[in-house]
């Protein structure tokens, strides 16, 4: 139902619900209200305040989401609730909500590229994790200092290095289990005499011997050369400092509401936190919002999933009372199940490799590719360094491959899984993921690091296509 701007801004069709960003909360709100035949429009977000899907996006595993005994990593959980809203109708676009006004009604609501109308909305943008402000900390951001484990960990840069992970909560002791899969050791910095983590990732911590908790000890700054080398800490009862020698540091500081957008729409509290009345109703009527961006006590996934549903079954009840739904019904494919999650490929022989390779093709994977492409193919190369456990590349994967498809017989592009390649990766100066690097006549002539907007890969290959000419 949404408009694009470009078509009629002036007439945009009127939404039952409008939810504004995605994670465990909105994705719940989504399929709840999508089973409600009311088709909600999702504006799961892009670059504020995140990633879509939240913060368990960049979550190692869940342990503790009911109905996973063996756990599961959070981007999948994301995958699956994201899969489960569009099977039921609900309506997603992967844009950043840039204002609303809800001061007429209906309420309009704005990004980039779209613009509508809402008889009801539903707020789940979530809270972005914080930074120290270190002295040091923009110059070593990205070399050296990472607020996403699950993203960087896996970087060549960091295997059998010494890292630093900031933090006393469960975020802090989960990514310095993590990391322990591929630093020589790693240090655990918590301000006080104890953490705040629950007891078994306590427990967890305390028995792993590849991590040293440091108590009550803070972070001065960090120190290096071109790359982070280390870090100057401070005791906070004896005010002695020191240093560790550490190639990472990684934050889990805790977060802050994003509720910028918001500011003299609704009422915030002091913080910036969405203070809401019967759980989840706003001070404005027909207004909603569910999950951390109302709750600075519990921060739990399966409370944000709870806080979507109640959101969802109020918004559905007060237009059914307000007399201004218009139902959608459910179609024969919503009731069919669900497409399995994708199974991980296995890395392919050398062998296995070369007898699938097609220089004509525009999409390939693995190193024996880039390696061929890199000495034989007059193309663009682009090259797509990602993890399997990084949130961020899981966003990313759909946005390029639509650019790709633009750009299909000109380009070549290499997806390179920096698990099963770490060489490529470490020859590459990859640091972080996701990375997209552009190779042209043997040559590296550009990069990307983390998720950029569509339009900036599209200007960059056609840029380069144009060089060319």
């Amino acid at each position: 139902m949404a408009t694009d701007m470009t078509a009629d801004m002036a007439t945009p069709a009127v939404e039952n619900l409008v939810i504004i960003g995605s994670g465990p909360a909105g994705y719940t709100a989504a399929i709840y209200a999508a089973r409600a035949n009311l088709k909600p429009f999702m504006f799961e977000g892009y670059q504020v305040g995140g990633l879509p899907g939240g913060q368990l996006m960049t979550t190692t595993e869940v342990e503790n989401f009911p109905g996973f005994p063996d756990g599961i990593m959070g981007p999948e959980l994301m995958d699956r609730m994201k899969a489960q809203a569009l099977r039921w109708g609900a309506e997603l676009v992967t844009e950043d909500v840039i204002s609303v006004d809800f001061s007429q009604r209906p309420f309009v609501i704005r990004s980039e590229e779209t613009e509508l109308r809402a008889h009801s909305v539903i707020i789940a943008t979530g809270a972005t994790a914080q930074r120290l402000g270190l002295p040091s900390e923009s110059l070593f951001w990205s070399q050296g200092i990472s607020a996403c484990a699950i993203c960087d960990g896996a970087t060549p840069v960091f295997r059998n290095a010494e890292i630093v992970v900031i933090g006393g909560g469960d975020s802090a002791a989960e990514e310095a289990v993590y990391l322990t899969k591929y630093g020589s050791h790693v240090h655990l910095l918590v301000r006080s005499d104890r953490m705040r983590a629950s007891k078994a990732m306590q427990d967890r911590v305390l028995k792993n011997p590849k991590i040293t908790v440091h108590w009550n000890t803070e972070a001065v700054d960090v120190y290096g050369t071109g790359w982070m080398e280390g870090i100057k800490v401070r005791n906070r009862q004896t005010q002695e400092e020191s240093n560790i020698a550490a190639r990472g540091l990684f934050y889990a500081i805790g977060h802050r509401p994003n509720t910028s957008l918001f500011k003299g729409q609704i009422e915030l509290d002091e913080v910036g936190y969405v203070v809401t009345q019967h759980g989840v109703q706003t001070s404005v009527e027909g207004v909603f919002a569910a999950g951390d961006v109302q709750d600075h006590e519990y921060r739990q996934g399966i409370t944000a999933a709870g806080t979507g549903c109640m959101a969802a079954l109020l918004a559905e009840r007060w237009l059914t009372t307000n007399d201004l739904v218009q139902e959608f019904h459910q179609t024969a494919a919503s009731e069919q199940s669900a497409a399995q999650p994708e199974v991980k490929s296995e890395a392919k022989t050398e062998a296995e490799a070369e007898a699938e390779f097609d220089l004509a093709q525009t999409r390939h994977q693995g190193s024996f590719a880039l390696r061929k492409l890199y000495h034989d193919s007059d193309r663009l190369i682009m090259v797509k360094y990602a993890s399997p456990t990084c949130g961020p590349c899981h966003t990313l994967k759909p946005i390029l491959s639509k650019i790709v498809d633009e750009f299909d017989g000109r380009v070549h592009y290499v997806e390179i899984d920096i698990e099963q390649d770490p060489a490529i990766a470490e020859s590459a100066g990859v640091v972080g993921t996701p990375t997209v690097q552009f190779f042209r006549d043997k040559a590296l002539v550009g990069e990307l690091k983390g998720v950029k907007p569509k339009s900036q890969y599209r200007e960059t290959i056609a840029g380069y296509l144009m060089a060319k000419v």
